[in-house]
Protein backbone atom coordinates (compact mmCIF):
# COMPACT_ATOMS: atom_id res chain seq x y z
CA UNK A 1 0.00 0.00 0.00
CA UNK A 2 1.27 3.49 -0.98
CA UNK A 3 1.23 5.49 1.97
CA UNK A 4 3.40 8.70 2.61
CA UNK A 5 4.47 9.25 6.63
CA UNK A 6 6.18 11.83 6.26
CA UNK A 7 6.87 14.39 3.81
CA UNK A 8 9.11 17.72 3.66
CA UNK A 9 9.34 20.39 1.20
CA UNK A 10 11.78 22.98 0.57
CA UNK A 11 11.60 25.73 -1.92
CA UNK A 12 8.68 24.88 -4.00
CA UNK A 13 7.00 27.84 -5.19
CA UNK A 14 6.59 30.28 -1.33
CA UNK A 15 7.42 26.99 0.77
CA UNK A 16 11.16 27.64 2.54
CA UNK A 17 10.67 24.92 4.28
CA UNK A 18 7.69 22.54 5.91
CA UNK A 19 7.41 19.14 7.22
CA UNK A 20 4.28 17.09 8.31
CA UNK A 21 3.51 13.52 8.84
CA UNK A 22 0.07 12.46 7.15
CA UNK A 23 -2.58 9.87 8.36
CA UNK A 24 -2.76 7.09 6.05
CA UNK A 25 -6.50 8.25 5.47
CA UNK A 26 -7.77 11.24 5.05
CA UNK A 27 -5.75 14.90 5.12
CA UNK A 28 -7.04 18.47 5.04
CA UNK A 29 -4.93 21.18 4.27
CA UNK A 30 -6.37 24.40 4.70
CA UNK A 31 -6.08 28.20 4.10
CA UNK A 32 -6.57 31.24 2.16
CA UNK A 33 -5.70 31.43 -1.60
CA UNK A 34 -1.85 31.66 -2.16
CA UNK A 35 -1.19 30.40 1.15
CA UNK A 36 0.82 27.68 -0.20
CA UNK A 37 -1.42 24.51 0.34
CA UNK A 38 -1.58 23.41 -3.59
CA UNK A 39 1.84 23.76 -3.16
CA UNK A 40 2.19 21.48 -1.08
CA UNK A 41 -0.10 18.93 -3.50
CA UNK A 42 2.10 19.86 -6.33
CA UNK A 43 4.94 18.40 -4.29
CA UNK A 44 3.69 15.28 -3.51
CA UNK A 45 2.86 15.00 -7.48
CA UNK A 46 6.43 16.42 -8.44
CA UNK A 47 7.78 13.58 -6.42
CA UNK A 48 5.60 10.97 -7.95
CA UNK A 49 5.95 12.03 -11.51
CA UNK A 50 8.55 14.23 -12.16
CA UNK A 51 6.08 17.13 -12.93
CA UNK A 52 4.09 19.82 -12.10
CA UNK A 53 0.36 19.29 -12.67
CA UNK A 54 0.46 23.63 -12.55
CA UNK A 55 3.26 24.23 -15.08
CA UNK A 56 5.58 23.03 -17.20
CA UNK A 57 8.19 25.74 -16.88
CA UNK A 58 10.49 25.25 -13.66
CA UNK A 59 11.22 29.03 -13.18
CA UNK A 60 7.72 29.49 -11.08
CA UNK A 61 8.19 26.10 -9.62
CA UNK A 62 11.26 27.48 -7.77
CA UNK A 63 11.02 29.49 -5.13
CA UNK A 64 12.93 32.91 -5.92
CA UNK A 65 15.46 33.38 -3.51
CA UNK A 66 16.36 29.87 -3.45
CA UNK A 67 18.25 27.48 -6.65
CA UNK A 68 17.12 24.54 -5.26
CA UNK A 69 13.69 22.69 -4.70
CA UNK A 70 13.68 19.66 -2.37
CA UNK A 71 10.72 17.06 -1.76
CA UNK A 72 11.14 13.96 0.43
CA UNK A 73 9.01 11.29 1.49
CA UNK A 74 9.15 8.45 3.55
CA UNK A 75 6.28 5.84 2.34
CA UNK A 76 5.02 3.00 4.92
CA UNK A 77 7.34 0.18 5.59
CA UNK A 78 10.78 2.53 5.99
CA UNK A 79 11.06 3.16 1.71
CA UNK A 80 12.02 6.73 1.06
CA UNK A 81 12.13 9.10 -2.05
CA UNK A 82 14.11 11.72 -2.60
CA UNK A 83 14.21 14.92 -4.67
CA UNK A 84 15.96 17.92 -6.32
CA UNK A 85 15.32 20.59 -9.19
CA UNK A 86 17.93 22.55 -9.65
CA UNK A 87 17.97 26.26 -11.70
CA UNK A 88 21.47 24.74 -12.75
CA UNK A 89 22.04 21.38 -12.47
CA UNK A 90 19.73 18.13 -13.69
CA UNK A 91 17.30 17.26 -11.10
CA UNK A 92 18.74 14.35 -8.60
CA UNK A 93 16.09 11.37 -8.08
CA UNK A 94 16.92 8.55 -5.42
CA UNK A 95 14.13 5.49 -4.37
CA UNK A 96 15.90 3.39 -1.53
CA UNK A 97 19.05 5.13 -1.12
CA UNK A 98 19.75 4.50 -4.98
CA UNK A 99 19.93 7.32 -8.02
CA UNK A 100 17.12 6.63 -10.77
CA UNK A 101 17.70 7.83 -14.15
CA UNK A 102 13.95 8.10 -14.45
CA UNK A 103 10.37 8.11 -13.00
CA UNK A 104 9.58 4.35 -13.51
CA UNK A 105 10.36 2.66 -10.58
CA UNK A 106 9.40 5.83 -8.37
CA UNK A 107 5.85 6.20 -9.84
CA UNK A 108 5.16 2.61 -9.68
CA UNK A 109 5.89 3.25 -5.74
CA UNK A 110 4.09 6.17 -5.26
CA UNK A 111 0.90 6.09 -7.95
CA UNK A 112 -1.02 9.80 -7.50
CA UNK A 113 -4.09 10.89 -9.09
CA UNK A 114 -5.01 14.64 -9.52
CA UNK A 115 -8.16 16.11 -9.45
CA UNK A 116 -7.94 19.95 -9.73
CA UNK A 117 -9.29 22.73 -12.20
CA UNK A 118 -7.16 21.27 -15.11
CA UNK A 119 -9.27 17.74 -15.01
CA UNK A 120 -11.66 19.36 -16.95
CA UNK A 121 -9.17 19.30 -19.76
CA UNK A 122 -10.36 15.53 -20.21
CA UNK A 123 -13.31 16.08 -21.95
CA UNK A 124 -12.88 19.44 -23.41
CA UNK A 125 -8.74 19.76 -23.79
CA UNK A 126 -7.23 17.97 -26.44
CA UNK A 127 -6.53 14.41 -26.92
CA UNK A 128 -2.87 14.14 -25.54
CA UNK A 129 -4.61 14.59 -22.26
CA UNK A 130 -6.85 11.71 -22.99
CA UNK A 131 -3.90 9.37 -23.82
CA UNK A 132 -2.02 10.58 -20.62
CA UNK A 133 -4.69 9.52 -18.71
CA UNK A 134 -5.28 6.18 -20.46
CA UNK A 135 -1.47 5.52 -20.48
CA UNK A 136 -1.34 6.31 -16.81
CA UNK A 137 -3.87 3.07 -16.11
CA UNK A 138 -2.12 1.25 -18.42
CA UNK A 139 1.61 1.77 -17.09
CA UNK A 140 0.68 0.69 -13.82
CA UNK A 141 -1.33 -2.85 -14.28
CA UNK A 142 0.74 -3.97 -17.19
CA UNK A 143 4.80 -3.47 -16.81
CA UNK A 144 6.06 -3.88 -20.58
CA UNK A 145 3.48 -0.93 -21.70
CA UNK A 146 6.20 1.31 -21.20
CA UNK A 147 8.76 -0.24 -23.48
CA UNK A 148 6.49 -0.60 -26.44
CA UNK A 149 5.33 3.25 -25.84
CA UNK A 150 9.06 4.30 -25.78
CA UNK A 151 9.48 2.21 -29.35
CA UNK A 152 6.49 3.70 -30.99
CA UNK A 153 7.86 7.35 -29.56
CA UNK A 154 11.36 7.15 -31.46
CA UNK A 155 9.68 5.30 -34.18
CA UNK A 156 7.73 8.10 -35.01
CA UNK A 157 10.45 10.71 -34.02
CA UNK A 158 12.80 9.00 -36.68
CA UNK A 159 10.16 8.55 -38.94
CA UNK A 160 9.14 12.46 -38.61
CA UNK A 161 12.79 13.37 -39.55
CA UNK A 162 12.86 11.37 -42.66
CA UNK A 163 9.43 12.98 -43.54
CA UNK A 164 11.10 16.10 -43.73
CA UNK A 165 13.99 15.58 -45.35
CA UNK A 166 13.62 16.81 -49.65
CA UNK A 167 14.07 13.77 -50.84
CA UNK A 168 12.92 11.02 -48.08
CA UNK A 169 14.71 7.68 -47.82
CA UNK A 170 11.86 5.17 -48.88
CA UNK A 171 13.82 2.03 -47.76
CA UNK A 172 14.54 3.96 -44.18
CA UNK A 173 10.72 5.23 -43.71
CA UNK A 174 9.57 1.54 -44.72
CA UNK A 175 12.24 0.00 -41.88
CA UNK A 176 10.84 2.40 -39.52
CA UNK A 177 7.04 1.64 -40.58
CA UNK A 178 7.94 -1.73 -39.33
CA UNK A 179 9.47 -0.81 -36.11
CA UNK A 180 6.77 1.47 -35.20
CA UNK A 181 3.73 -1.27 -35.99
CA UNK A 182 5.29 -4.05 -34.19
CA UNK A 183 5.23 -1.53 -31.18
CA UNK A 184 1.98 0.48 -32.31
CA UNK A 185 0.30 -3.62 -31.85
CA UNK A 186 1.36 -3.73 -28.30
CA UNK A 187 0.62 -0.17 -26.96
CA UNK A 188 -3.01 -0.71 -28.63
CA UNK A 189 -3.46 -4.43 -27.63
CA UNK A 190 -2.39 -3.35 -23.65
CA UNK A 191 -4.49 -0.06 -24.43
CA UNK A 192 -7.95 -1.60 -25.93
CA UNK A 193 -7.51 -4.32 -22.97
CA UNK A 194 -6.97 -1.67 -20.43
CA UNK A 195 -10.25 -0.12 -21.24
CA UNK A 196 -12.34 -3.09 -21.49
CA UNK A 197 -11.95 -3.32 -17.87
CA UNK A 198 -12.05 -0.05 -17.03
CA UNK A 199 -14.82 0.91 -18.61
CA UNK A 200 -17.94 -1.24 -16.80
CA UNK A 201 -16.16 -0.26 -13.66
CA UNK A 202 -16.30 3.32 -14.35
CA UNK A 203 -20.06 3.26 -15.40
CA UNK A 204 -21.18 1.09 -12.36
CA UNK A 205 -19.12 4.44 -10.34
CA UNK A 206 -20.80 7.03 -12.09
CA UNK A 207 -24.27 5.91 -11.68
CA UNK A 208 -23.35 5.24 -7.51
CA UNK A 209 -21.91 8.65 -7.96
CA UNK A 210 -23.97 10.42 -9.62
CA UNK A 211 -27.31 8.80 -9.22
CA UNK A 212 -28.40 9.44 -12.97
CA UNK A 213 -29.11 7.41 -15.88
CA UNK A 214 -25.94 6.73 -17.54
CA UNK A 215 -27.40 4.57 -20.46
CA UNK A 216 -26.94 7.27 -22.74
CA UNK A 217 -23.56 8.05 -22.29
CA UNK A 218 -21.11 6.39 -24.80
CA UNK A 219 -17.40 6.13 -24.07
CA UNK A 220 -15.08 5.12 -26.84
CA UNK A 221 -11.70 4.26 -27.58
CA UNK A 222 -9.87 5.00 -30.63
CA UNK A 223 -6.70 3.20 -31.69
CA UNK A 224 -5.34 6.42 -33.64
CA UNK A 225 -6.14 4.50 -37.15
CA UNK A 226 -8.68 3.59 -39.04
CA UNK A 227 -10.85 0.88 -37.20
CA UNK A 228 -10.53 -2.55 -39.17
CA UNK A 229 -7.73 -1.17 -41.46
CA UNK A 230 -4.01 -2.34 -40.63
CA UNK A 231 -1.60 0.12 -39.59
CA UNK A 232 0.95 -0.82 -42.41
CA UNK A 233 -1.10 -0.53 -45.17
CA UNK A 234 -2.15 3.12 -43.72
CA UNK A 235 1.54 4.26 -43.25
CA UNK A 236 2.47 3.21 -47.32
CA UNK A 237 -1.03 4.93 -48.66
CA UNK A 238 -0.63 7.95 -46.51
CA UNK A 239 3.26 8.78 -47.20
CA UNK A 240 2.75 11.19 -49.70
CA UNK A 241 0.45 13.32 -47.65
CA UNK A 242 2.86 12.16 -44.09
CA UNK A 243 5.90 13.88 -46.59
CA UNK A 244 3.74 17.08 -46.93
CA UNK A 245 2.76 17.92 -43.72
CA UNK A 246 6.38 16.24 -41.94
CA UNK A 247 4.60 14.12 -39.42
CA UNK A 248 2.85 10.86 -39.00
CA UNK A 249 -0.80 11.23 -39.49
CA UNK A 250 -1.87 8.02 -38.28
CA UNK A 251 -0.26 5.71 -35.12
CA UNK A 252 -1.01 5.53 -31.39
CA UNK A 253 0.51 8.72 -30.82
CA UNK A 254 -2.91 9.74 -32.33
CA UNK A 255 -4.96 7.86 -30.21
CA UNK A 256 -8.14 9.20 -28.40
CA UNK A 257 -11.06 8.82 -25.88
CA UNK A 258 -14.48 10.07 -27.04
CA UNK A 259 -17.38 10.89 -24.76
CA UNK A 260 -20.55 11.37 -25.83
CA UNK A 261 -24.23 11.83 -24.76
CA UNK A 262 -26.62 10.76 -27.11
CA UNK A 263 -25.80 12.17 -30.30
CA UNK A 264 -23.91 15.21 -28.83
CA UNK A 265 -20.03 15.37 -26.89
CA UNK A 266 -20.82 15.41 -23.33
CA UNK A 267 -19.03 18.73 -22.75
CA UNK A 268 -21.80 20.11 -25.04
CA UNK A 269 -24.21 18.75 -22.81
CA UNK A 270 -23.11 18.59 -18.82
CA UNK A 271 -22.75 21.43 -16.69
CA UNK A 272 -19.22 22.35 -15.08
CA UNK A 273 -20.55 20.42 -11.96
CA UNK A 274 -21.47 17.29 -13.90
CA UNK A 275 -18.34 17.40 -15.88
CA UNK A 276 -16.41 18.02 -12.41
CA UNK A 277 -18.49 14.77 -11.19
CA UNK A 278 -17.58 12.67 -14.19
CA UNK A 279 -13.84 13.13 -14.53
CA UNK A 280 -13.70 12.77 -10.56
CA UNK A 281 -15.19 9.50 -11.31
CA UNK A 282 -12.78 8.23 -14.09
CA UNK A 283 -10.06 9.52 -12.05
CA UNK A 284 -11.34 7.35 -9.05
CA UNK A 285 -12.27 4.49 -11.12
CA UNK A 286 -8.45 4.03 -12.29
CA UNK A 287 -7.23 4.10 -8.75
CA UNK A 288 -9.58 1.50 -7.43
CA UNK A 289 -8.67 -0.41 -10.84
CA UNK A 290 -4.90 -0.05 -10.15
CA UNK A 291 -6.04 -1.53 -6.28
CA UNK A 292 -7.99 -4.90 -7.51
CA UNK A 293 -5.26 -5.21 -10.55
CA UNK A 294 -1.86 -4.64 -7.98
CA UNK A 295 -3.66 -4.93 -4.46
CA UNK A 296 -2.17 -1.16 -3.87
CA UNK A 297 -3.91 2.10 -3.24
CA UNK A 298 -3.28 4.98 -5.24
CA UNK A 299 -2.89 8.18 -3.43
CA UNK A 300 -5.52 10.67 -4.22
CA UNK A 301 -4.78 14.98 -4.35
CA UNK A 302 -7.88 16.62 -4.52
CA UNK A 303 -7.66 20.26 -5.15
CA UNK A 304 -10.24 22.52 -4.19
CA UNK A 305 -12.73 19.91 -4.17
CA UNK A 306 -16.03 22.39 -3.05
CA UNK A 307 -15.41 24.71 -6.18
CA UNK A 308 -18.82 24.02 -8.66
CA UNK A 309 -19.65 20.95 -6.62
CA UNK A 310 -22.49 21.26 -4.61
CA UNK A 311 -22.52 19.47 -1.15
CA UNK A 312 -24.59 16.36 -2.26
CA UNK A 313 -21.43 15.61 -5.20
CA UNK A 314 -18.88 16.39 -2.74
CA UNK A 315 -20.16 13.96 0.12
CA UNK A 316 -20.50 11.21 -2.78
CA UNK A 317 -17.32 11.83 -4.04
CA UNK A 318 -15.65 12.18 -0.91
CA UNK A 319 -17.37 9.17 0.32
CA UNK A 320 -16.03 6.59 -2.43
CA UNK A 321 -12.19 8.12 -2.01
CA UNK A 322 -13.09 7.13 1.65
CA UNK A 323 -14.46 3.53 1.00
CA UNK A 324 -11.25 2.97 -1.15
CA UNK A 325 -8.80 2.75 2.13
CA UNK A 326 -6.11 5.17 0.10
CA UNK A 327 -4.39 8.16 1.48
CA UNK A 328 -6.00 11.75 0.43
CA UNK A 329 -5.03 15.00 0.63
CA UNK A 330 -7.72 17.56 -0.25
CA UNK A 331 -7.35 21.48 0.02
CA UNK A 332 -9.80 23.76 0.92
CA UNK A 333 -10.35 27.68 1.51
CA UNK A 334 -12.65 27.28 4.30
CA UNK A 335 -12.53 23.63 6.11
CA UNK A 336 -16.17 23.22 7.07
CA UNK A 337 -16.84 22.43 3.49
CA UNK A 338 -15.55 19.34 3.78
CA UNK A 339 -15.87 18.27 7.25
CA UNK A 340 -19.63 18.31 6.99
CA UNK A 341 -19.49 16.39 3.35
CA UNK A 342 -17.43 13.23 4.97
CA UNK A 343 -18.99 9.95 5.23
CA UNK A 344 -19.13 9.02 8.73
CA UNK A 345 -16.10 9.66 11.68
CA UNK A 346 -12.52 8.84 9.62
CA UNK A 347 -9.48 9.55 10.83
CA UNK A 348 -8.44 12.59 9.48
CA UNK A 349 -5.84 15.30 10.33
CA UNK A 350 -5.76 19.22 9.29
CA UNK A 351 -3.01 21.28 8.13
CA UNK A 352 -3.58 24.88 8.22
CA UNK A 353 -1.17 26.40 5.47
CA UNK A 354 -0.45 30.38 5.82
CA UNK A 355 2.35 31.70 4.04
CA UNK A 356 4.43 28.48 3.09
CA UNK A 357 4.08 27.45 6.91
CA UNK A 358 2.26 25.11 8.82
CA UNK A 359 0.45 27.01 11.68
CA UNK A 360 -1.25 24.55 12.81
Amino acid sequence: MSIIEKLSVSAVRNIHGLEICPVPTVNIIHGENGSGKTSILESIHLLSSGRSFRTSKLEPLINSDLDEAVVFARLGGGKEIGLSKSRRQKHRLRLHSESQSNWENVARELPCQILDSNSFLLLEGGPKSRRQFLDWGVFHVEHGFVESWRRTKKSIANRNLLLKQRSPDLSQIAAWDFELCLAAREVHRAREQYFQEFLPLFLELYQRISGGDVDSLQIQYESGWAAGRELEDILVENRAIDARYGTTQSGPHRADLTFRLGRNKAVDILSRGQQKVLVSTMKIAQGLLLSQALGSNCIFLVDDLPSELDHDNRAAILSQLVSMGGQVFVTCVEIAGILDSLPGQPKLATFHVERGTITA
